[in-house]
């Protein structure tokens, strides 16, 4: 079982021509709704993947919950963890251009209320709890030495960038940064923000596991033991939203169903990459079918 631990919002996204720079407004057609979050995102993208999922999260009293959680609702995640708190749920402002890239703003709304206690009797042994920083950092960080306490293997997607103490990176099981958050985490903690020499000293200072994603060159990780390359496949991008989110949910569902941790960057480098090639966050998860077939082609490679 993965229990999800993280942020519910509802997703506004606009199409422009170029993302604005400060100071610039920049016109759009009509906007288009998606659920989000980077909670909701990474639990739905686990269940696409194939595992069981348990979302713990807030939603606020207002008509963006039931748009924020109808989807994984409708793909069976399991949704009785999730708080409806007084005032309003998340929501992510988004602005994609013609290449992809896109300018997001997150008003976080009930996230910010979001309670690490909820997850005491719900969380067992067995589980992987899979967190992001949507949430409040002590939150989440109260979150993962429960895991610890618990037996449970933890994932933390360190994402957006925020400040992590080494106390919590001794209890983490598994770091996944994409190469800006690798660099700002080392220099919080006296590392090389370079993927390779991070990841083995993530490992040598705290026994974490650590997966940096980079975008269309793949993903890098090491286990404790190899450090493992995952080249991308060539795709066109449509829309890189909710990419991160998709190899995090498709690698956790990969580790909880008890795969190597090589075959695990595979699986998640594929859903990255099968994501991108549709709008919006949660509308574009891949399914395992898919995720499977193109792992099945990615090249891997250890150093």
């Amino acid at each position: 079982m993965i229990t999800v631990f993280g942020s519910v919002n509802c997703d506004l996204v606009v199409s422009v021509d170029a993302l604005p720079v400060p100071g610039e407004t920049v016109k759009g057609p009509d906007y288009q709704i998606f659920p989000g979050g980077k909670g909701g995102n990474q639990a739905l993208a686990a269940r696409c993947a194939g595992a069981d999922v348990q979302l713990v999260a807030a939603v606020g009293r207002d008509d963006f919950a039931g748009a924020a959680l109808a989807g994984l609702d409708a793909h069976g995640v399991d949704l009785t963890g999730v708080h409806e708190l007084p005032g309003p749920t998340g929501v992510a402002l988004i602005a994609v251009d013609r290449r992809g890239e896109n300018l997001i703003v997150v008003a976080s709304g009930a996230n910010d209320r979001a309670d690490a206690g909820w997850l005491d009797a719900v969380l067992s042994a067995d589980d992987v709890l899979v967190m992001q920083l949507e949430v409040p950092v002590s939150q989440t960080e109260n979150a993962i030495g429960l895991a610890a306490e618990r037996g449970a293997t933890s994932i933390l997607n360190a994402a957006p960038a925020a400040k992590v103490s080494p106390a919590t990176l001794e209890a983490l099981s598994i770091l996944v940064v994409n190469a800006q958050e690798a660099a700002s985490l080392a220099g919080d903690i006296g590392l090389s923000g370079d993927p390779e020499p991070f990841a083995r000293a993530l490992w040598t200072r705290f026994r974490t596991a650590a997966v940096i994603t980079r975008g269309a060159a793949g993903a890098v990780g090491y286990d404790g033991a190899d450090f493992h390359a995952v080249a991308a496949p060539r795709i066109t991008a449509i829309d890189t939203t909710g990419a991160g989110d998709a190899f995090t949910g498709a690698f956790a569902a990969a580790i909880d169903g008890k795969r190597p941790f090589d075959r695990a960057l595979v699986e998640g480098v594929a859903a990255g990459a099968l994501a991108c090639k549709q709008t919006g966050a949660q509308s574009s998860l891949p399914h395992a079918g898919p995720i499977c077939t193109l792992a099945d082609e990615i090249t891997t490679g250890n150093a």
